[in-house]
């Protein structure tokens, strides 16, 4: 049997910690959230390892440093109102669900945002939804979002999003081809919107109207 919990503190310690990863928050959730429960039972043994796996449906879930670096890019205080385009398992939802009041979250393939619905509901994560949609369009009835996170890699910036960011609000997305991206971190403040390059990544595609046309 695996001692699940130890698993999930040598990869914090290990894959998280040692490669500068310094908000308290988002190693607290990561310490917390049961990221095993998120992956197929035959896949749960590699759950706490440093890479992405498959879900179901071409999709994955990200490699754990890739969740720990996007969500501390998003600096979130805790108050935060939260967009996420792409919810795939739910383990991403999870952890911004333990760091902010309320996450919104947009997944197009309808047995993944049912299954990844239910387990949060299971897991106590009441502070957040999932909309079956295209997410390049955002969440335009809820906006003006504090922080946006996209877990798909786009070739640009979505104007949707853009448009639905609050003054000082954070928007963390890869953009780049459809093999390798750089992941932006877009701010927007009263003179404009300011964007910093934080590295290279490597995501599945993100598609819909203003992302790719097909896979």
């Amino acid at each position: 049997m695996i001692d699940f919990p130890k698993a999930r503190l040598k990869m914090v310690e290990e894959q998280i910690i040692v490669r500068g990863i310094k908000d308290l928050r988002v190693i607290a959730a990561m310490k917390k959230v049961p990221r095993h429960l998120f992956v197929e039972e035959a896949l749960q043994s590699q759950a706490y390892n440093d890479h992405p796996l498959p879900i179901g449906e071409k999709q994955t879930i990200s490699q754990p440093y890739m969740v720990a670096l996007m969500t501390e890019a998003l600096q979130l205080k805790g108050k935060d109102k939260v967009l996420e385009i792409g919810a795939g398992s739910g383990y991403q939802t999870a952890i911004l669900a333990e760091m902010a009041e309320k996450v919104f979250s947009i997944e197009r393939i309808r047995s993944l945002a049912i299954k990844a619905r239910q387990l949060l509901y299971e897991l106590g994560y009441y502070n957040t939804e999932i909309k079956i949609f295209d997410g390049t369009f955002g969440w335009s009835e809820e906006a003006p979002f504090d922080a946006i996170i996209v877990t798909a890699g786009a070739p640009e910036i979505p104007q949707p999003l853009l448009d639905q960011l609050a003054i000082s609000g954070r928007l963390v997305i890869p953009i780049g081809d459809a093999h390798v991206q750089d992941l932006i971190r877009v701010t927007r403040t009263e003179e404009g919107l300011k964007k910093e390059d934080l590295g290279g990544c490597r995501f599945v595609k993100l598609i819909g109207r203003y992302g790719w046309e097909n896979e």
